[in-house]
């Protein structure tokens, strides 16, 4: 292959992208060390974009310096204006601005504009958290009942089936159950026929609500997740999955687990591997706000024009 360039769009390079996604060939080229370089090119170099551009340079023949390694280079600074805009065309790179990236790509050399990092440092697995389902039900809501009413599930039921449940939870001593299976037994209770595993979804569905103090949902002994709680986490590839957890979740959610069914397809481990270069993050450069005494002189001198201009109205 030897050494090749090509243009890709902004979403290419700052954006995640996984295995499983349309742009998993990321990975592959990360992984194989075929990247050596990433320029962040000015933007209105083309005609109809303003998109953000870079140049990715990729190689089968790395120097021994560069192996296990990416170059980034911020190029987005080089540029002149055109005497004529086309389109959206207005910027062009002079011949001594493409001489200077390309000094810089063959330096290697970190600089303001020039970073470089292990090829690593860009992954990450994403780790999907898991939290035990936790439900209050409410027999006698009024809310409750016409959600329940108005789902299509409902209309499947019996008139007969329909009338009975309404008797039945209507008929509860208790306002608020912190338990499922004490719900759904105090139910059957009053039901001559037994509750079946679609009713007891769609009961659950609309007269079940979150409550922290309720008592965990199982399965056969195994928790059962919640997933309106379900959260991701991004580790670093570098880093231990069980450390992170460790580290970042369990002191600030403590009922939390990893769900280790999702697992990387190629290697087989827990959380799927994805990878990020965000330009934003290593370039960006803080541009401290205008001081308020500044902006308050400027909107004050512009009351002044503005009083000034209808006074000569009003004249």
């Amino acid at each position: 292959m030897g050494i090749t360039g090509h243009v890709a769009p902004e979403s290419a390079v700052t954006f995640k992208r996984n295995g499983r996604s349309r742009w998993g060939g990321i990975r592959r080229i990360l992984e194989n060390d075929w990247l050596e370089a990433i320029v962040a090119l000015p933007t209105d170099l083309f005609y109809n974009t303003g998109i953000a551009t870079y140049i990715w340079v990729l190689t089968n023949r790395k120097q021994a310096v560069r192996k296990g390694k990416v170059q980034l280079i911020d190029a987005t600074a080089h540029w002149a204006s055109m005497r004529k805009s086309l389109g959206s065309k207005r910027r062009y790179i002079t011949d001594e601005q493409i001489a200077d990236i390309a000094r810089q790509l063959d330096a290697f050399e970190e600089s303001p504009t020039c970073k470089n990092f292990e090829t690593t440092d860009f992954g990450y697995r994403r780790i999907t958290l898991e939290r035990p389902l936790q439900l209050a039900f409410y027999p006698k809501d009024g809310a409750c009942w016409e959600a329940l009413a108005a789902d299509k599930g409902w209309d499947k039921l019996e008139a007969d089936r329909q009338v009975a449940l309404l008797g039945a939870l209507g008929g509860q001593a208790e306002e608020k159950f912190l338990s499922r299976s004490a719900f759904f037994n105090a139910l059957s209770c009053q039901l001559t026929d037994k509750l079946t595993p679609a009713e007891k979804k769609l009961l659950q569905k609309h007269l079940g609500k979150h409550d922290p103090e309720a008592e965990i949902c199982k399965t056969k002994g195994a928790i059962e997740p919640n997933p309106d709680l379900r959260d991701y986490e991004n580790v670093p590839l570098r880093e231990s999955v069980t450390d992170y957890f460790a580290r970042e979740v369990r002191p600030h959610v403590p009922d939390a687990w990893i769900d280790e069914s999702k697992r990387d397809e190629k290697d087989g481990e827990v959380g799927i591997v994805g990878y990020e270069i965000n330009f934003n993050r290593y370039f960006y450069q803080y541009q401290p706000p205008r001081p308020l005494e500044v902006i308050d002189a400027e909107l004050k001198q512009v009351e002044r024009e503005i009083m000034a201009l209808l006074g000569e109205v009003t004249a």
